[in-house]
């Protein structure tokens, strides 16, 4: 048996979801039964806006009501353009590649406030964006057009415009998918991709973005499950205490932050349910 203490904790770092668009039996028993302290919400979540503030508002109810100290976590996928997760009754925004073409910082600074303003009006507290990789691999299957472009200061210059619109609207941004995405063949949900380049063209590629994005105050980071062998050769970032804490935390500076949500979270990209153990980096 879990001690009812270690139980409280493993749902506080525990982020999940759920099947349908109110509040049924199995969101009762994340919150009631296991303390999570965290909800992502899909599609399959959301079909109107009236129905999402009533699904937030009562996930929120039902947490207060079973003692949790600080408000849920509720985030969700709202990248804009392809990826968007609000429903259609909600005005569409660029996504990042419309904006790259832009170049303003400005226009991305202006979308990160509406988008902050969209999901606080659901109840959404949290928004799984920005996408900081870099587009610089034309056979990536998961990326493209989520990224702003292929140039690294130009994505960190509108990465952290997005970022700072977000959170002035009191939404969190999590930047991801860090350490870098964008140089894969492979989608990291369904198979574990592996990358051979140098730390020293991390430092000028991949890394640029998420060191701005860090530097600006992003509340949240979310990891790649991608092994970066000259990082760590044996385990996948999302497992690796070399990339975490040696690269993330001591060296770029990233902290876990308290706030009114309670602790705020590096984020662990989703992978198939069927990935084997061992393409996961382990054996076991």
């Amino acid at each position: 048996m879990i001690d009812s203490g270690l139980r409280d904790l493993i749902g506080q770092v525990l982020v999940c979801g759920f099947a349908k668009d109110m509040l049924d039996d199995h969101a009762r028993r994340l919150i009631e039964e296991h303390h999570v302290g965290n909800i992502i919400l899909f599609s399959r979540n959301i079909h109107h806006v009236e129905q999402v503030q009533k699904l937030t508002a009562d996930l929120q109810d039902l947490a207060r009501a079973n003692g949790q100290t600080h408000p849920l976590l509720i985030c969700t996928d709202q990248e804009n353009g392809l990826v968007r997760r609000l429903s259609p009754d909600v005005p569409g925004l660029p996504g990042n590649m419309a904006v790259g073409a832009s170049h303003d910082p400005a226009l991305s600074y202006q979308i990160g406030i509406m988008t902050g303003k969209l999901l606080a009006a659901c109840g959404i507290n949290m928004n799984l964006a920005p996408v900081l990789d870099i587009n610089n691999n034309p056979e990536n299957p998961v990326i493209g057009v989520r990224s702003y472009g292929d140039n690294p200061q130009e994505v960190s210059r509108l990465g952290t415009r997005m970022i700072q619109g977000l959170q002035e609207t009191g939404v969190i941004a999590c930047a991801k998918h860090f350490p870098g995405h964008g140089d894969t063949q492979v989608d990291s949900h369904l198979d574990l991709p592996i990358i051979r380049h140098s730390f020293e063209r991390m430092q000028r590629t991949e890394l640029v973005p998420f060191e701005a994005a860090i530097d600006s105050g992003v509340r949240a980071v979310m990891t790649a499950h991608i092994v970066f062998e000259q990082l760590d050769p044996e385990r996948p970032a999302t497992i690796s205490p070399t990339v975490l804490t040696g690269l993330l935390r001591e060296r770029l500076g990233f902290e876990v932050q308290e706030s009114g949500q309670g602790h705020l979270p590096v984020m662990v990209e989703a992978i198939s349910d069927d990935v084997t153990p061992k393409e996961l980096g382990s054996d076991d």
